[in-house]
C-alpha cells in the first residue's frame, strides 16, 4: 500500500458529515458506532476494548449485592465517555464543514 492510500484510509470519510444529533443518537444506541460514523475505526475499537475490560474489572471487584449497573460501572463509564466523544467530534466536523462551505 502506498503512502497516499495509507493516509486517506486513516482520515474521516469524504463528503458532508452527518448531523451531530444523528451521531449522538446512534452512539447512545450502539456503543462505538458514533466513532465509526465519524470515521474513527481505531478509536471505536479502543473504546469497546476498554469498556469491556473495565466492565470485567469492576464486576470482579464488587459483590453480588451490588446492582447490575454497579457491578459493571467501569464499562458504563467508558460507554458514557464514548457517547460524549462521538458527539463532540461530530459537532467539530459539522462546524468545520459549515465554515468551509460558507468560506467558498
Amino acid at each position: 500500500m502506498n503512502q497516499a492510500t495509507a493516509s486517506s484510509a486513516s482520515e474521516a470519510p469524504a463528503g458532508r458529515p452527518l448531523h451531530p444529533f444523528i451521531v449522538l443518537a446512534v452512539a447512545v444506541l450502539l456503543p462505538g458506532m458514533g466513532q465509526v460514523l465519524n470515521g474513527m475505526m481505531q478509536r471505536a475499537w479502543i473504546m469497546l476494548f476498554f469498556g469491556a475490560s473495565l466492565a470485567v474489572v469492576t464486576f470482579h471487584l464488587t459483590t453480588p449485592e451490588h446492582s447490575f449497573v454497579g457491578r459493571h460501572a467501569g464499562g458504563f463509564f467508558i460507554y458514557a465517555v464514548a457517547v460524549i466523544d462521538a458527539y463532540v467530534w461530530a459537532r467539530y466536523r459539522h462546524t468545520m464543514a459549515l465554515a468551509r462551505t460558507r468560506a467558498a
